[in-house]
């Protein structure tokens, strides 16, 4: 992009970051995703959830009831598929005990090649935070779960060139929450304890060489610490 030499171009800050956020319905058994900045508004996604039969997370616009995509848990195995707009894609664990997870990304591609996006999870006492990284370990997005919140379910904010994307939008927010249902399965489950411990993350195919995932180790644990030091100055917990 070319920029005016008499005219500064705006830089994006937190301020103007893109953010979501997720409410529980109990009446729905299902989430309601809305502008953060507009909780009253129509909600842009509506998420039903359902226990028993797989897809276990459907993902719909609230505009039209139109399919946006679903999210797969399974017993076992630690990772989950999920599929947006009719594009399959597998979360895959990178490790045993620790929250780490790639995926394949179209909506972040700037060819029709996909690229590598890593999902990775801290918990503490009040949050659950997950944060989404590019291969270039830059994060793009952060999904912030309120971990003793009724109704209120946490936020989802947007970051970098890609934040206005519906494209992204969707990805986002349904590998996001098909993740965190993901982790809160291994952690209620001891088929997903066991699963995990003769898991082999790592070895199937589309994997990083090993050097390649350990490149930048420091650069990812930086920006992650800082963008989560940055959004916990405003956090509301609701």
């Amino acid at each position: 992009m070319e920029f005016s030499p008499e005219i500064p171009q705006p830089i994006r800050t937190s301020a103007e970051t893109r953010t979501l956020q997720v409410d529980f319905s109990w009446k729905k058994l299902g989430a309601l995703i809305s502008e953060y900045n507009n909780p009253q508004s129509d909600p842009i996604y509506i998420v039903d959830l359902k226990r028993l039969k797989a897809p276990h997370l459907i993902f719909k616009s609230a505009s039209d009831d139109s399919a946006i995509g679903t999210g797969t848990l399974h017993a076992i195995s630690i990772d989950a598929d999920y599929e947006v707009h009719a594009q399959k894609g597998s979360l895959k664990a990178r490790k045993r005990f620790r929250t780490e997870y790639t995926y394949l990304s179209r909506a972040f591609s700037d060819n029709d090649s996909p690229v590598t996006m890593t999902w990775t999870g801290s918990c503490g006492l009040r949050t659950w935070d997950f944060v989404c990284v590019d291969e270039q370990q830059l994060p793009v997005a952060k999904f912030t779960a309120y971990l003793w919140a009724m109704k209120q379910m946490g936020k989802i904010e947007f970051l970098g060139p890609h934040a206005d994307s519906d494209a992204v939008r969707d990805e986002i927010v349904v590998t996001g929450l098909t993740l965190l249902y993901c982790m809160l399965l291994r952690t209620n489950s001891i088929l997903s304890f066991f699963g995990a411990v003769f898991s082999r993350p790592g070895h199937d195919k589309g994997v990083r060489p090993e050097s390649q995932q350990f490149l930048g180790d420091n650069d990812r644990a930086n920006a992650q610490a800082n963008l989560i030091g940055r959004s916990s100055e405003t956090q509301d917990i609701g």
